[in-house]
């Protein structure tokens, strides 16, 4: 199995959690909403996280230094890094994703949804992402999916993205007498964590059965 030895590969090359490689070895039998996964500081709302504890629409969710949180919402699955912030709301049929700052990979299942980070909004139909966000420029890496990409300081500039596998990926910045968006290499992700993402919400990612790359 291509992908069976891919992870194993991977197993070599990283140091993954255990909770990463349980639910790799799971296939893609879906886990339950909620908290997965936690270490060092996660809130909710400001109040201390706790595995199985479910984020909900209108919730807030920060993670400390040297911390991380894996969790899932519905149809969708996240993974975040230490030091970022994200929120939760609605606007009629869309859900919405406010990245407010930091590091965030994310798998998307079907339905009207859109991401808000500080330079630029994605709408995204069934698609994954990596999102580095600061108040000056956005790293966005569409992993797999299709994604209505608009820079925030000229929405003239927007496009579609199509991608298959990690094929355009983009610096967003605020400077409008340049190109808002930059072609930008794929950075601080893995295959790995994609499959992990998916495998919660009973998925598989396309690449899977290919030889997965590592970044």
């Amino acid at each position: 199995m291509p992908h069976r030895r891919s992870i194993l590969q991977a197993l070599g090359a990283v140091s993954l959690s255990s909770y990463m490689v349980q639910v790799m070895s799971m296939g893609t039998r879906p886990l339950t909403p909620g908290i997965r996964s936690l270490k060092g500081t996660v809130r909710i709302n400001g109040s201390a996280a706790k595995e199985g504890q479910l984020v909900l629409t209108g919730d807030t969710i920060a993670t400390g230094k040297a911390s991380e949180v894996i969790y899932v919402m519905g149809n969708n699955a996240y993974l975040m890094r230490e030091d970022s912030q994200v929120q939760f709301t609605s606007e009629g049929i869309t859900s919405v994703l406010r990245v407010v700052t930091g590091k965030v990979l994310a798998v998307f299942g079907p339905g009207n949804k859109r991401i808000d980070m500080p330079t630029a909004t994605a709408g995204i139909r069934g698609t994954a992402c990596y999102i580095e966000a600061t108040d000056t420029q956005t790293y966005f890496c569409l992993c797999y999916g299709t994604a209505d990409l608009s820079p925030r300081a000229d929405p003239g500039q927007a496009r579609t993205v199509v991608t298959r596998y990690h094929d355009s990926p983009f610096f967003i910045g605020t400077e409008t007498s340049a190109p808002l968006l930059k072609a930008a290499p794929v950075i601080n992700h893995r295959d790995y964590e994609l499959t992990m993402l998916e495998a919660l919400v009973g998925r598989q990612p396309p690449f899977a059965g290919k030889e997965s790359v590592s970044y």
